[in-house]
């Protein structure tokens, strides 16, 4: 099967650390990806900008040995990755001085679309917009593409909003939360909106609890002095997981269009119930046989940042009024495993008698590994002997409902093309990080007074023992870690 392929116009497209980790691993390949299944038109062009001194033959000799490495199995044809490096070019730029500037104005076109990708830490964000501005870089077609973190707080996502605002206009804006790209989260809103199925039953009424659950196995690595700045918290929290919070909470917007979904992902931040310090669950993992510490892989013997949170939401509108929504994250857990489970209520009255065994029906919406969705329901279980009930669960899986042949885009594939598109819809709004911080920053800052010591928890198990008594004190339990 050959996805439907909706072309573009030529573009400019400048990547600010272009020889950084993530340019390699992400960025690169999934552009040469769209290139092969024809989204990047003839005259498109992708310029790395960075310190480093190389030069454009450098360049594509390193984005060479990046795809060999970061495309997969699945990869574009010899060809088609040769032809896309020849696409490629490299500026030497320092965002910290005027050098190379002047060559970036040069080697960018007046009339087509203008990209500039700032994969680079967010203390950069500020001197590069100045940048673009003073050497008069910013066009009407100019957009520019910034990754997380959004701030470390509110006060700080403050300042960079205005920041940004100086220089360019908020429909030029595109803040990327990868999470917002993966096809089982945009079918989150095709399940919601382009069925009748759900929707009446898509509220408290009906909707006993939803969790929420974003699981790693790996330990912190190589982001160590990073994250423990950061913590689960900041890291997932206050994004990824409130975006997912966002979709599935949210009422329908008018119509599919940028500011009417993201006016109602708003609404629901602003509805969110204060969570206090004691009342979420966080937790760091203890070194297994094979495995360090997180304490070890930081390098802080000391460190209270968590790497597991748990939590329970509430939500203070008519619709979601009464069902809670519990969520966690964490590293070092039992797998690698992301999905969202919505539990139903029971039916008000059995007619199979009070012994008869039940089970809530489940929709579980799996967004990685093995993108699909399950939906858990009550049949007969075959043969004579009267009405004996079983579970059973009503499997999609998108490799087998759209065939093996079906190339499912990394999240960065459809991302970077809806900016070049000129899409904001999958990107979040200035507003909506201010509020998704307004309701994170008083967690944190219980935290950080109480001082107290993370909960401790295996490697490779589901989490702390206290994660376990946030369900256990509702009469509720978490959905496995598989």
């Amino acid at each position: 099967m050959v996805a439907r392929v909706i072309p573009v116009d030529p573009f400019d497209l400048v990547i600010f650390g272009g020889t950084g980790d993530l340019a390699r691993r992400k960025i690169l390949p999934a552009l040469c990806r769209r290139f092969a299944d024809g989204q990047m038109p003839e005259g498109s062009r992708i310029i790395g900008a960075a310190r480093a001194a190389l030069d454009t033959d450098g360049f594509r000799q390193m984005i060479r040995k990046a795809l060999d490495e970061f495309l997969g199995e699945d990869a574009p044809d010899a060809d088609s990755q040769s032809r896309f490096v020849d696409a490629l070019s490299y500026v030497k730029v320092d965002a910290a001085s005027d050098d190379g500037w002047a060559d970036l104005r040069g080697a960018l076109r007046e009339d087509v679309v203008r990209a500039f990708y700032f994969s680079v830490g967010p203390s950069l964000f500020g001197p590069i917009a100045a940048q673009l501005g003073a050497f008069n870089l910013v066009t009407p077609e100019t957009r520019i593409v910034v990754e997380k973190p959004f701030g470390h707080d509110l006060e700080t996502a403050r300042a960079l909003n205005q920041t940004l605002a100086a220089h360019f206009d908020e429909t030029q804006i595109y803040r990327i939360d990868h999470y917002l790209g993966k096809e089982t989260v945009q079918n989150l809103m095709a399940v919601r909106f382009a069925n009748i199925l759900f929707e009446p039953l898509w509220n408290s009424r009906f909707v006993d609890h939803v969790q929420i659950t974003v699981a790693e196995s790996v330990g912190v690595g190589g982001r160590g002095p990073y994250y423990d700045k950061s913590g689960a918290m900041r890291d997932m929290v206050q994004n990824h997981l409130m975006q997912l919070l966002c979709l599935i909470a949210m009422e329908p917007p008018h119509c599919f269009e940028p500011d009417a979904v993201r006016d109602e992902k708003l609404k629901v931040i602003n509805a969110l119930d204060p969570v206090s310090a004691g009342e979420a669950v966080r937790g760091q993992y203890t070194a297994g046989p094979n495995s360090a510490s997180y304490l070890t892989e930081v390098e802080t013997p000391d460190s209270l940042t968590e790497s597991y949170v748990a939590l329970k939401v509430g939500i203070s509108n008519w619709r979601w009024k009464g069902t809670p929504f519990y969520l966690r994250t964490g590293k070092r857990l039992r797998s690698r495993s992301s999905e969202i489970a919505i539990t139903f209520r029971d039916p008000p009255h059995s007619i199979f008698g009070e012994g008869a065994p039940w089970r809530a029906n489940v929709l579980v919406i799996r967004l990685q590994p093995d993108e699909g969705m399950t939906l858990r329901v009550m049949i007969k279980e075959p043969g004579p002997g009267g009405m004996r009930l079983k579970d059973v669960a009503l499997d999609m899986s998108f490799a087998d409902a759209l065939g093996e042949d079906m190339h499912i885009p990394d999240a960065y594939e459809r991302l970077i093309m809806d900016v070049i598109r000129g899409n904001q819809t999958l990107f979040m709004r200035g507003d909506e990080v201010e509020a998704a911080w307004a309701w994170t920053d008083p967690i944190i800052d219980g935290w950080r007074k109480a001082a107290d010591k993370p909960s401790e928890y295996d490697p490779f198990s589901s989490g702390p023992e206290d994660a376990l008594m946030l369900m256990h004190r509702d009469g509720r339990k978490w959905r496995e870690i598989r």
